[in-house]
């Protein structure tokens, strides 16, 4: 069992950190909700404003930035945020509103400067690496979805870039959107910028929802009410401290079971009722449904993608003379291998 008993909430312009030991599950549990993970069993409910969620539907909706910041290395910033812009946007935005769309993201995530800028290879040239998880983002946010999943985006970066892409990502978060991170070993100023922390145990169990306060306060009040747990150390990082105190480990010396713990406190319940409520659709709502299962039709995926790859080849000369070669030594190899083949014959 990789997830056990999970319940929580994600609600917009609320950053929440999902964390934990490595195997606790927190990808697992944004590919779930992603609804990116389809192999095995996944029981239990999940609602969007109070809906039934439908994976098609979400599709629409919802972000996923990957930890890994994959980008075409011959297209600009700009070129790639138009490109995705163009495949996701509805296609009752116009050019002009989806040039004015783009560039208001670009200036979010403050890639204005970088807008005619080649995306380049990773560590040879182009964009450093906390500009391409800036434009990781900046992909997902030009299709204006409501919720975005992102994987560990802070990860592999130095303290200055790591506070960058942060930034980012709190000007994303303060647009009204749910934004939900993964997140393995942050510094305090990278912790206490989350307004919510969903964490997790090994076992794919939860150990505590709910809010950081000022500067973690509420998050070690709860530990620290536990009996046996240790005090925090003054200017030690809460993030480092709160995973200390609920390893495997200290459980086995406490004697106690961290996740019982949270089920048993009045906090779990406050999570209940607001899950409830959450649960259930506004009077003056109705479910989401668009017309057509993609933003676009099939002719304009194929225009898009064929705009895209002429780019690509257009500044990659080398690579395009290679191919040419390539066709004419073939051409030719067949074409001497079965010359006259035909005359031949009696």
């Amino acid at each position: 069992v990789l997830l056990k008993g999970v319940s929580g909430s994600f609600r917009p312009g609320v950053l929440t950190a999902l964390m934990g030991v490595s195997g606790a599950g927190k990808t697992t549990l944004m590919d779930v909700l992603a609804g990116r993970k389809t192999g095995g069993y996944i029981e239990g409910d999940i609602t969007i404003s109070g809906y039934p969620k439908k994976q098609e539907t979400f599709a629409r909706i919802s972000g996923y930035c990957e930890q890994n910041d994959i980008h075409s290395p011959h297209v600009t910033v700009y070129e790639s945020l138009a490109f995705s812009a163009w495949l996701r946007l509805p296609s009752e935005v116009d050019l002009v509103t989806r040039k004015m769309f783009i560039e208001e993201v670009m200036e979010l995530v403050e890639l204005t400067s970088l807008w005619g800028a080649l995306v380049g290879l990773p560590g040879v040239n182009g964009l450093s690496t906390e500009q391409r998880k800036r434009l990781t983002i900046a992909v997902e946010l030009v299709a204006n979805p409501s919720i975005i999943f992102m994987d560990e985006p802070t990860s592999g970066l130095d303290a200055r870039a790591a506070a960058i892409v942060m930034r980012a990502v709190r000007n994303t978060v303060n647009t009204g959107r749910t934004v939900v991170c993964t997140i393995h070993q942050p510094s305090i100023d990278i912790f206490e910028a989350f307004d919510e922390l969903f964490l997790m145990k090994r076992g794919g169990e939860e150990i505590y929802v709910g809010p950081l306060g000022h500067n973690s306060s509420k998050l070690i009040e709860y530990f620290e009410g536990i009996e046996g747990v240790s005090k925090i150390k003054d200017g030690y990082n809460p993030a480092t401290w709160m995973l200390e105190v609920t390893s495997i480990v200290q459980e086995e010396m406490l004697s106690v079971d961290f996740c019982e713990i949270y089920r048993r406190s009045e906090l779990y319940q406050r999570n209940k009722e607001l899950i409830e409520e959450l649960s259930t659709p506004h009077p003056d709502s109705s479910d989401l449904d668009f017309p057509s299962l993609y933003s676009r039709s099939f002719f304009t995926q194929c225009l898009a993608c064929l705009w895209k790859q002429k780019l690509s080849y257009w500044r990659n000369p080398s690579y395009t003379a290679m191919r040419f070669l390539f066709t004419i030594i073939i051409a030719l190899l067949f074409g001497t291998m079965f010359w006259g083949l035909g005359q031949k014959t009696q």
